[in-house]
């Protein structure tokens, strides 16, 4: 559903913590001279291994970590070099300079030196993108000059703006300014490809299984990938920054979510570096009670997770409904915007997130925001501060809404009531039939999936009445759910009316990333709310002309960051005030056990490079699980390092400008 990265629920993908030396009392085996693997599972197959055209979170979490690109994150969430060794912008912010390290190499699947990293490999790699309508192209084709005309025709791709300067000098020039436009290059669109090794290819290269159709760059060489089954890395012996390689070996195998005590059972064993724990089974009692000192929950993350409203549907191959009148009435009452916050106040999302993390920790999962409430600041005021002071002029059903992270800000049963009975008396009038039915689909091997959607329905029902609303819960097979949600090919093929296999992850530090993809015309509109295009009578009918109005003009906004914040808090406010979608949780915040060093992987909000046990570079490994104390003792110690790391990176952004 990533990503940046469109995620699918509970599946792979985000953010994880920075780099840390291990607490007292931490034994780590990094240093010891042993062989290092990293094991832990994997929730989706990928469609194909193409970074440059793929948006989808099961191809970016593994190709992030076999491709570089010119920048990636260090532990404290700065920008660093990468394959560029060093960088400079222009004094009017739109041309950015990269020299490239002269010691990178591509490398076979066998680790065999192939040929060097130039800057004509990104040049190559953006044209190939937009010959071949990669899903991230919404990323840069509005920012490099001339791409957007190149895409439609108008002109030759020697006129767009990228050029190899020399064979170590790769050059960007953006139509605006973008303060953001460096944390965009950790994206798989804008990674190098070798074009001899593309041209030999042909249609065979990066196919899904096959890692010789692929070279390699990275910190780490893809040696197989069997379907539902296993994927294995190997280190790369030749790597550039070999030194900051940690683990010789990753080891993912398949999990399709059914035994929730396998993953605890498997890390006890050894099996796992890192287990998920599930609260709620069956075995979570005996976990909490053999290793009641190394449960951690990681902090939370950009990633969102969403219900979304399906306001075009046009599949019914699974559905209850009965009659034509029951699709009309659905359809009618999902455009209407009572109606939607009816709902999003009917739901209980803290049992919804019990389902997950059990009830004392439930509220280390909930968001109340599409955007992250501490994503972004705009002096001292933080965005969840500047989308309150927006949203309560649209009602007074808003003036005590809390959209903090860590508790429901949403549900209120006599909110609900009055929001439908608003909604009831203009849908009668229209000749809506009552109840209305909503088909939500779930995937029905993964346990905790189903009692999520379980409580959902519980829930609402019990808050509108079954007489007023009724939740269609269809279990099917898993890949079932994804083909007709995060993989349907178009609009017309999501079928489902709301879906909790919604979710989003930030390709870069700034709000439009998470709000132009929902614009009409914007990559996500069809796995979010069921339509396609830029003319679509439903999105006008829910009035997102307005919304993307907003949108627009907070981008247009591009020296002042501040006002530019203050004016995606207004299309954000829009949003929540909309109820088209409804956010839940966030992907991180879960209890995990774990033997990687605290905090020593890359970290960042957003982008391809620091996902949660998804980024391998510069991890750690110790022997024995993390304690709770040493977590918390590390992630104190990191909290304010990072603080200071942050300052001072920010502070030296004017030594780039040239």
């Amino acid at each position: 559903m990533k990503q940046s990265k469109v995620l699918a629920l509970a599946g792979v993908t985000l953010l994880a913590a920075g780099i840390l030396t291990a607490c007292s009392g931490s034994k780590s085996n990094t240093n010891s001279g042993s062989s290092t693997t990293f094991n832990y599972i994997y929730e989706t197959d990928p469609e194909n291994l193409n970074y440059l055209t793929s948006s989808k979170a099961a191809t970016t979490d593994l190709t992030a970590n076999v491709i570089d690109g010119l920048l990636e994150n260090d532990q404290y969430g700065n920008l660093v070099p990468s394959m560029a060794e060093d960088w400079t912008v222009s004094q009017d912010g739109k041309t950015y300079t990269y020299k490239l390290r002269k010691d990178a190499k591509w490398y076979t699947s066998e680790g065999e030196e192939y040929a060097d990293v130039t800057a004509e490999d990104f040049v190559t790699g953006l044209k190939y993108a937009a010959d071949n309508k990669s899903e991230t192209l919404y990323l840069v084709q509005d920012s490099v000059k001339g791409l957007k005309d190149y895409i439609s025709g108008k002109i030759d791709f020697s006129e767009v703006g990228i050029k190899a300067v020399d064979d170590h000098t790769v050059e960007y020039t953006l139509n605006e300014p973008e303060s953001f436009w460096n944390s965009k290059t950790t994206m798989g669109i804008l990674y190098p490809v070798n074009k001899d090794f593309l041209e030999n290819q042909g249609d065979k290269f990066a196919q899904a299984t096959d890692p010789t159709s692929l070279l390699y760059n990275g910190p780490f060489l893809l040696k197989s990938l069997t379907s539902k089954s296993e994927i294995q890395f190997e280190k790369n012996p030749n790597y550039w920054d070999k030194e900051n390689v940690h683990v010789d070996a990753v080891k993912l195998s398949f999990y399709d979510g059914q035994d929730q005590g396998k993953l605890a059972d498997q890390f006890s064993q050894g099996a796992l570096t890192t287990a998920r724990l599930f609260p709620t089974s069956a075995t979570y009692e005996k976990v909490e009670k053999d290793f009641k000192d190394n449960i951690v929950y990681t902090p939370q993350d950009a990633s969102t997770f969403l219900v979304g409203t399906n306001i075009d549907r046009q599949s019914y191959n699974h559905t209850a409904k009965t009659s034509e009148a029951q699709k009309t009435s659905t359809k009618k009452a999902l455009l209407n915007k009572d109606f939607r916050q009816a709902l999003t106040f009917a739901f209980n999302r803290e049992s919804y997130a019990s389902q997950i993390n059990g009830k004392d920790g439930a509220d280390k999962l909930l968001r109340n925001l599409y955007i992250p409430p501490t994503f972004v600041q705009a002096g001292d005021k933080s965005f969840g501060d500047l989308v309150k002071e927006k949203v309560v002029t649209y009602g007074d059903e808003w003036k005590d809404v809390d959209f903090s992270d860590g508790q429901d800000g949403f549900y209120n049963e006599n909110k609900a009531k009055a929001e439908f009975d608003k909604a009831k008396e203009a849908l009668k009038a229209d000749g809506v039939e009552f109840p209305i039915h909503l088909d939500i689909p779930v995937d029905q091997t993964a346990t905790s999936k189903v009692q999520r959607v379980q409580s959902l329905k519980q829930s609402i029902e019990k808050t509108l009445g079954t007489d007023n609303v009724v939740i269609d819960v269809h279990q099917l097979s898993k890949d079932e759910v994804t083909n007709i949600t995060l993989f349907a090919p178009s609009a017309a093929e999501e079928d489902w009316d709301i879906s909790d296999n919604v979710g989003w992850s930030p390709d870069y530090q700034d709000p439009s990333t998470y709000l132009d993809v929902i614009k009409p015309g914007g990559e996500n509109t069809k796995t979010f709310l069921g339509f396609d295009g830029t003319d679509n009578a439903a999105a006008k009918q829910v009035g997102l002309d307005e919304y993307t109005k907003l949108v627009e003009e907070a981008g247009a906004e591009k020296m002042d960051l501040n006002k530019r914040y203050e004016k995606y808090a207004a299309a954000q406010a829009w949003l929540t005030d909309s109820a088209l979608l409804i956010p839940v949780t966030s992907r991180t915040g879960r209890p995990t056990l774990t033997k990687v060093v605290p905090f020593s992987a890359p970290f960042a909000w957003s982008g391809a490079k620091a996902r949660e046990a998804a980024s391998y570079k510069y991890m750690k490994l110790q022997d024995e699980p993390v304690t709770t104390k040493d977590y918390n003792s590390a992630q104190e110690k990191w909290n304010k390092e990072r603080a200071e790391s942050n300052k001072k990176a920010q502070e030296e952004l004017a030594d780039h400008v040239k």
